[in-house]
């Protein structure tokens, strides 16, 4: 189990991705049932989860690219929209990036930074 100080230092990051717009449905449910979790017996379940969503929901730079410029980012951002990501992943690529930069990859980013910690 997690210190405090750790507990604290991970639910910055946590309350971070909780708060980002960009967060999706599954990964703001994984850390509200982490927070809700830590420092109690379920802790180390919540972690596991809260990390293989983490995992499965940071974007890569390439990934932000592909998906701005598909038929089904597109749709999601409108054409506008679309084109300004795709060359906004172009740039981050370009300096060397290789994550999304929005706030919920960010947080997640973050998140999979304390990895060892949470998964013990």
């Amino acid at each position: 189990m997690l210190n405090q100080n750790q507990i604290n230092e991970i639910s910055q990051a946590v309350r971070e991705l909780t708060e980002a717009p960009s967060c999706c449905a599954e990964a703001r449910e994984a850390a509200e049932r982490w927070l809700a979790a830590a420092g109690t017996p379920a802790e180390a379940e919540a972690s596991k989860a809260l990390v293989a969503e983490m995992e499965d929901d940071l974007v890569t730079v390439d990934g932000l690219i592909a998906f701005a410029e598909s038929e089904a980012g597109i749709g999601h951002f409108g054409a506008e929209t679309a084109a300004a990501i795709a060359a906004h992943g172009r740039e981050l690529k370009a300096s060397g990036a290789a994550y999304c930069d929005c706030p919920a990859c960010t947080a997640a980013k973050a998140i999979l930074d304390f990895k060892e910690l949470l998964l013990g």
